[in-house]
């Protein structure tokens, strides 16, 4: 069955194929554990890991250039462009050390809540073994920061050739160019200073591989640009903040810069889009965000960290969800900080019942809803231009 494309420029009609949504989680309660511990345990490979990109490849016959907001983001993207082998400083040698004990000092407040926790695994633990923790916490995230850039290249490669706009086509592949770029800093950062790599965390992978497997060109733009692009901008916004490693917080600066143009991207394109759908079809790009919203979540538990230090992945996954149910963790909470109010200006937080707020209010993020959003942040981002100004 063929349909015509929503959002394609007027008098042009293009077909695509009947849309495959995936199933996102595969359970009823978002918060069985049984089922978390058997989404964390997937296996995806050592040397490569394929799955199904869906969708029509989409080509448009007018040229004209008639999103303002894209054309500008795109202007942007051009003059921002850095390079990761001259631009950063790679002789500077890592103190992973200091690095951990400036994260452990950054979330003694998570550390205490833990220990706290009635029958916590980690009662007993000192100084040294919270500094080990944080030094494999550090190498996680920066290998999940890869793994997740790697996603959003393929992601973004799938938009140049789905999405029926010339000017989001232009856009998109300057992005192509970004995230090759973010892959290859953060894999020379983990191969030459730091010491081996963790696996792709399982609720990452599902969440991609259900964005790729999806052929509504808009739910990649969701689910990548919203959603994962938006708690990674919040990550490294954190991380930015705490370190003074002086290569990682430049890295991360330049990373930062890119980003938030990305998910400005994604606000902008789906803004527009969303005002032609109906009320069911909001309903479900509702619970895409939540699911993916979960995705994430679980994947912040770190169980292969956890595992790494000897805790059982059942045990430490149990001790979580007691941290929740004592009001939650206000630093898994914080990441969300960009993705909430960019749902909110799509018009999804309070669309049909206001589904969305209300589960958004039961993991305890809807405090993040006036955040600033990031189709007014991304200028004030732009920290290539202002170190080239300088």
């Amino acid at each position: 069955m063929m349909t015509e494309a929503r959002g394609a420029v007027p008098g042009y009609i293009c077909t695509m194929s009947e849309s495959v949504s995936p199933q996102f989680l595969g359970r009823d309660d978002v918060n069985d554990i049984v089922s978390i511990i058997r989404d964390d345990a997937r296996d995806f490979g050592t040397d490569f890991h394929s799955t199904a990109a869906r969708g029509d490849a989409i080509f448009t016959w007018d040229y004209s250039r008639t999103r303002e907001g894209l054309g500008k983001l795109y202007e942007k993207a051009k003059t921002s462009q850095w390079n990761g082998s001259t631009d950063l400083d790679w002789s500077i040698d890592v103190d992973i050390e200091q690095v951990a004990r400036e994260m452990s000092g950054a979330v003694n407040f998570f550390q205490q809540r833990m220990t706290d926790v009635e029958g916590s695994p980690v009662k007993n633990w000192g100084d040294k073994e919270w500094l080990q923790f944080q030094m494999e916490a550090f190498n996680w995230r920066m290998s999940q920061f890869l793994h997740g850039e790697q996603g959003a290249l393929l992601c973004t490669g799938k938009i140049v050739v789905t999405t029926p706009w010339i000017d989001a086509k232009y856009y998109a592949a300057s992005q192509v160019m970004d995230e090759a770029r973010h892959v290859e800093v953060f894999a020379r950062y983990l191969d030459t200073k730091l010491d081996g790599h963790y696996p792709v965390n399982a609720n990452l992978q599902l969440l991609i591989n259900d964005v790729l497997g999806d052929s509504r060109w808009d739910m990649t733009y969701m689910g990548m640009q919203i959603m994962i692009e938006g708690l990674a901008l919040a990550a490294f916004g954190f991380m930015h903040h705490v370190t003074q490693e002086p290569l990682l917080k430049q890295l991360l600066r330049y990373v930062m810069s890119d980003e938030a143009r990305h998910v400005a991207f994604g606000v902008l394109s789906l803004q527009e889009y969303y005002q032609g759908l109906s009320a069911a079809e909001l309903r479900e790009r509702q619970e895409f965000a939540f699911e993916a919203a979960i995705r994430m979540r679980d994947r912040l538990m770190m169980q292969a960290v956890w595992e790494r230090m000897g805790i059982d992945r059942k045990v430490i996954t149990e001790t979580m969800f007691k941290l929740r149910e004592q009001g939650g963790n206000p630093f898994q909470a914080a990441l969300f900080s960009k993705i909430v109010p960019n749902c909110k200006k799509l018009g999804l937080l309070d669309a049909g019942d206001g589904w969305l707020r209300d589960r958004f209010t039961e993991i305890g993020v809807i405090e993040y809803e006036d955040a600033m959003n990031t189709g007014e942040e991304y200028e004030m981002l732009d920290l290539v231009a202002a170190d080239r100004a300088s």
